[in-house]
């Protein structure tokens, strides 16, 4: 099976000038004096994606990220090198790209369809699809200039995903909106998936990139800095940055004031709000000093306020007070049946003998949908702990071991 994206060897070099004149003077030098300093976003980047392939692109901000999709959907063309596309590419790239703010949304749906390559009448076949994603009520009539960043994003991705393309490029666009627009969309794209649409995925939410993605490419600083595996180039990235973090800063992290238990109102009631789905309620560890083997008991109370969220799952993590993870299982991965109906559950989770020495620790627990693509609700140091011993070994965590006289 042939690549449907082939990054070649590819260069994007911009000129950076001082002064917006210098531009005009170097324009005119007769002696072709160069006024301008070069900058190469992209410096040699080579990759290639087959069909069906979900690709997670990460780097912080500054690497090149945007760079990239751009010359793969042709906003931009590379300096060196060659790109080669053999597909029809919908693109959500930068937040309102392509909407003409004095147009409704309904005359934008057509328009980013033209770009696109559709016919009016082809995207009038879609337009009822396209409404119903984007959710947007009454608002679909007015001119785009008066949406929410949140209205721009749900019309942007409605039309994107709605019309069937070969390759889908998502460039942050989960970041804004609600939850349950997210959800949607997730879905949507594990729809699109399935049925074999190639998926270039930009997030800064790595684990997203670890569930949704089956590859990934890692660009740091103009250049690509690993290729391979999702979960694998995750990690590397993520040891880099928090490697990268802690460089930074070595100021020690001051919790807070939360021990054994955190609550909310014990009454179960159902929150206004539309977008709060479940919510974790109370959070309990069995106690507050333990010893290395101790067993270490997590009790969690938790609300869902639908009548079914099917795919819910649970997860409880520790770290360092540094934010050193140290272990973060949940349900989904374990394949652990729990509760996912409407009204108030209870879960424990038991380590029976707990392997780690001597320090503090910290306990988070989320709930999360989508194989933990979406966070439904997430407590972060909710809980810490210490463990104390009396001297048995050193370092982080005792591992089962012997040793053997050979000679």
């Amino acid at each position: 099976m042939g690549s449907i994206i082939s990054v070649d060897n590819v260069v994007k070099t911009y000129k950076l000038y001082d002064k917006p004149l210098d531009r005009l003077k170097e324009a005119i030098s007769p002696r072709k004096r160069r006024y301008h300093q070069e900058y190469n976003a992209l410096n040699g980047i080579s990759f290639s994606v087959e069909k069906g392939d979900a690709l997670g692109i990460l780097g912080k901000n500054g690497s090149g990220k945007s760079t990239l999709l751009k010359m793969i959907t042709g906003v931009l063309s590379p300096s060196a090198g060659q790109i080669k596309v053999n597909g029809k590419i919908s693109a959500i790239l930068e937040l309102g790209a392509g909407f003409n703010p004095e147009y409704s949304g309904r005359e934008n749906i057509y328009l980013n369809g033209l770009m696109m390559g559709y016919s009016r009448d082809q995207m009038a076949e879609k337009l009822d699809d396209i409404i119903a994603f984007a959710d947007i009520g009454s608002f679909i009539e007015q001119p785009v200039k008066v949406y929410s960043s949140g209205m721009f994003a749900r019309l942007a991705f409605a039309v994107s995903i709605n019309v069937d393309p070969d390759i889908l490029i998502v460039d942050e666009a989960l970041a804004v909106g609600d939850i349950r627009f997210q959800t949607k969309c997730i879905d949507k794209m594990k729809e699109l998936k399935s049925k074999g649409t190639t998926i270039l995925f930009v997030s800064h939410a790595t684990e997203q990139v670890k569930r949704f993605c089956n590859k990934a490419v890692w660009i740091k600083e103009g250049k690509l800095e690993a290729t391979g595996e999702a979960s694998e180039v995750v990690d590397e990235y993520e040891d880099f940055m928090k490697n990268d973090v802690v460089t930074l800063d070595n100021k020690s992290i001051v919790l807070q004031n939360h021990y054994n238990k955190v609550e909310v109102d014990p009454d179960f009631v159902v929150p206004d709000n539309p977008d709060v789905l479940a919510w974790i309620s109370s959070v309990q560890i069995n106690k507050e000093k333990f010893k290395t083997f101790d067993a270490l008991e997590v009790s969690v109370e938790y609300e869902i306020y639908r009548d079914t969220i099917p795919d819910l799952l649970l997860g409880v993590a520790i770290y360092t007070p540094k934010r050193d993870y140290i272990f973060g299982p949940n349900t989904h991965l374990e394949n652990v049946e729990i509760s996912r109906t409407f009204g108030r559950h209870k879960m424990k989770y038991v380590i029976p003998n707990i392997p780690l020495l001597g320090g503090t620790y910290c306990v988070d627990v989320g709930l999360f949908n989508n194989e933990g693509l979406v966070c439904l609700h997430y407590k972060e140091n909710i809980c810490r702990f210490s463990i104390t011993n009396k001297y048995i070994s050193e370092g982080l965590i005792y591992m089962k071991h012997r040793w053997e006289v050979l000679k």
